[in-house]
């Protein structure tokens, strides 16, 4: 069972306001939000998911479905802890389901059989979404696309949809293990081969190249499958992938909650019992391999989750690009034009977004 930990809703919105206005909703949405809330947990008036919920529902009355999308999205952040919250991603799902036919490109909510060697928890069937260009044909790349512990794939739409808009790839965006859809614990060995799974079934949706996104937890994914060969192309931001896990590590922003709800702990761990589950995510004897296929790594030089150490080992390979970029913080992303601007100019200047198998 989840469990709830002390954690102070200002300091949320602190760290994620940019976030939450860059991802669809306004302002006056985020700020009337803001105002309402005074604590985390209960489910009544002045509760985080309880305004969120509210605000949502009014835009699902007036069948803006997308933005109560998007705001179900935050009622359920940052992890499903309770009821309230796991009320509220069920909820997302209708909303997102309902917004699903006026969106600009095409949707399909797929079930992904997933072999007994990359189950998760004996999980036999995993949801994904597949985004892509409206008329598409199937003769380009997929990018398979994740977030991390607290955003995920409906919360990244946005993204998701510029991404197709853009490049003309189907993007497969899928939740990583302890996360939205994708029962846990969150574990790296299950999480690899999770994303062979994926690469395999996108394979035979496109035209049999590969590529895969990875956003802040979703990064170490996406660096491992990098690193590994086991896609034709990574793309890692705000990805941990070997200081993020060294012994006496720091949480902020209740990101110990967080983590601790994603691998599994139904209660909240001291620091030594987090600190057991690290080694197991450390991904230095995949850097020390030359086997990477072509990789871009980015983040914000002032992130607070994921030391520097983690993009600036990168450095210096074959076929990878890295920026660090200054003044931001965890994913880049009050930068975010930036870092989509780099990633573009990345793919198309490889041709990575065209090329087949």
């Amino acid at each position: 069972m989840p469990y709830r930990w002390k954690v102070a809703p200002e300091e949320l919105f602190v760290e994620r306001y940019r976030q939450m206005v860059s991802g669809g909703l306004s302002v006056e949405d985020v700020d009337s939000v803001r105002l309402a809330v005074a604590e985390m947990w209960p489910d009544r008036p002045g509760g985080w998911a309880y305004e969120w919920a509210r605000l949502a529902a009014g835009h699902a009355e007036r069948g803006r479905h997308r933005l109560a999308a998007l705001a179900y999205g935050w009622a359920k952040f940052p992890a499903l802890a309770d009821d309230a919250k796991r009320t509220a991603l069920e909820r997302q799902l209708e909303q997102y389901l309902l917004a699903a036919p006026g969106l600009e490109v095409a949707f399909e909510r797929r079930m992904v059989d997933v072999p007994q060697v990359a189950q998760v928890e004996g999980v036999t069937v995993l949801p994904v979404h597949l985004l892509t260009p409206r008329g598409w044909s199937g003769d380009t790349p997929i990018l398979l696309a994740s977030g991390g512990v607290d955003t995920w794939k409906m919360d990244f739409h946005a993204l998701f949809e510029a991404i197709v808009l853009r490049t003309g790839m189907g993007v497969l965006a899928f939740d990583i293990p302890g996360t939205g859809e994708c029962p846990g614990p969150l574990n790296s060995e299950d999480g690899a081969d999770l994303v062979r799974v994926l690469a395999a079934e996108a394979r035979v949706l496109g035209n049999g190249r590969v590529l895969h996104l990875g956003i802040s937890m979703g990064g170490h994914f996406s660096a491992c499958s990098g690193l590994a060969g086991d896609v034709d192309a990574a793309i890692v931001i705000g990805g941990p992938v070997e200081a993020a896990f060294a012994p006496g590590r720091t949480f902020a922003f209740g990101m110990d909650g967080i983590v601790g709800n994603a691998l599994g702990f139904d209660h909240e761990p001291t620091p030594a019992e987090l600190a057991q589950s690290w080694p197991s995510f450390d991904l230095r004897p995949l850097i020390d391999l030359d086997a990477n296929v072509p990789m871009l790594v980015i983040n914000g030089a002032d992130d607070v989750h994921v030391p520097q150490e983690d993009t600036l080992v990168f450095g210096g390979r074959r076929d990878t690009e890295v920026h660090l970029l200054p003044d931001t913080g965890h994913c880049a992303v009050s930068r975010l034009p930036q870092v989509l601007q780099l990633m573009f100019e990345w793919i198309e200047r490889d041709r990575l977004s065209t090329v087949g198998s």
